[in-house]
């Protein structure tokens, strides 16, 4: 006999003593869930290395030269006539 019939002879009557309505993931799952597992936690710390190598500073609005133009002090005269120009007429009734 071989090896793999005196195995298979061993096996099969343990085989019948297992719960048909029983389901496990099993070893297989065991391994395809540690794999995941194992990826999840590199793909976490590739990421974490890259983040540190970031170096962002937000760099502020750009602001008119002095003597670009003329600069106003005071409020806009003319601003409420524009406003009330461009202003849609009101509805009555």
């Amino acid at each position: 006999m071989s090896p793999t019939q005196t195995t298979l002879v061993q096996v099969l009557p343990l085989a019948k003593d297992l719960d048909e309505n029983k389901v496990t993931p099993g070893v297989l799952g065991f391994i395809v869930f540690a794999v995941i597992g194992a990826a999840v936690w590199m793909l976490m710390k590739s990421m974490n290395k890259h983040m540190k190598r970031v170096d962002f500073e937000e760099q502020p609005a750009e602001q008119p030269a002095p003597g670009d133009g003329p600069e106003k002090t005071g409020a806009d005269d003319d601003a409420p006539a524009r406003t009330a120009a461009s202003a849609p007429p009101k509805r009555t009734g």
